[in-house]
């Protein structure tokens, strides 16, 4: 993951989600969130936790991350932080009954090891839940043409589609069990608030999480 440029703008990337832009769209990720999250077991992991955002709305209790920046603000979030990388994760096989990963895919040096690490750290029974922009979406297509003309945060993303992603969670043993999807107004457009969100990848959605179960 590119720990340098976030540990360089920790900052300036966690009070996006204040923002008039992030905050609604932020509200909408996590509500499709937890739809998913909920009811899986105990101990929970945020792979890619940045600083604690998601963990601390979503209650997540452990969270990882490459950049010490940005655990620094999750740890006063009150999350349990660990120091390492998706693709090598520092934890037992089956010690979490939760694991997310919220728009951290398209930011990990090797997506597919990323993957084959949550479904090993996933216990018997739990849930991987996988947020993502689509890349074939309006909003993907809108950050990837920003990364082009060199945005500070998107130009080191790689975007993937639902069918990529779960291709991938297929060859790391992962079976897809729901989806949820939101964030149907374009970009450029103030979002609606009152939007619902849906059940299912939903091909206009800016934002789909999917929750994968261990298939053993």
């Amino acid at each position: 993951m590119a720990e340098s440029l976030f540990d360089n703008l920790a900052e300036r990337y966690d009070a996006w989600f204040d923002s008039p832009d992030g905050a609604p769209i932020f509200a909408a990720e996590a509500r499709c969130v937890r739809a998913l999250l909920e009811g899986a077991p105990r101990p929970w992991l945020e792979v890619g936790v940045g600083t604690g955002r998601f963990a601390e709305a979503l209650g997540i209790e452990e969270g990882l991350d490459p950049s010490r920046a940005v655990l620094e603000i999750a740890a006063r979030r009150g999350v349990r932080t660990r120091l390492g990388s998706a693709e090598e994760l520092p934890y037992e096989a089956r010690s979490f009954g939760g694991v997310v990963m919220v728009v951290t895919i398209c930011f990990v040096d090797d997506a597919q090891a990323a993957l084959g690490e949550c479904a090993r750290a996933l216990a018997d029974g739990g849930s991987l839940i996988v947020g993502l922009v689509p890349a074939d979406s309006s909003w993907g297509e809108r950050y990837a043409r920003q990364g082009e003309k060199g945005h500070v945060f998107y130009s080191e993303a790689t975007f993937y589609t639902c069918e990529q992603v779960v291709d991938m969670a297929r060859q790391a043993g992962l079976g897809l069990d729901a989806a949820m999807s939101c964030i149907f107004t374009p970009p450029e457009t103030p979002l609606d608030l009152d939007e619902p969100m849906r059940e299912g990848v939903i091909q206009s959605a800016g934002f789909v999480a999917m929750r994968f179960t261990a298939q053993r």
